[in-house]
């Protein structure tokens, strides 16, 4: 989470609640899409 949207922790512990959740929900996002596009590539290796 810190290491791939270069947030350092304390910013994620002084966010906002409705920040966080903003936060939450975008993380979501990327790792669906990131399994997605894992789950494509083994697809295509067979």
């Amino acid at each position: 989470m810190i290491h791939d949207h270069n947030f350092s922790l304390t910013e994620i512990e002084n966010m906002m609640p409705w920040e966080l959740e903003i936060y939450r929900i975008l993380l979501n996002q990327y790792i669906q899409e990131e399994n997605q596009r894992y789950q494509q590539a083994k697809a295509e290796r067979g």
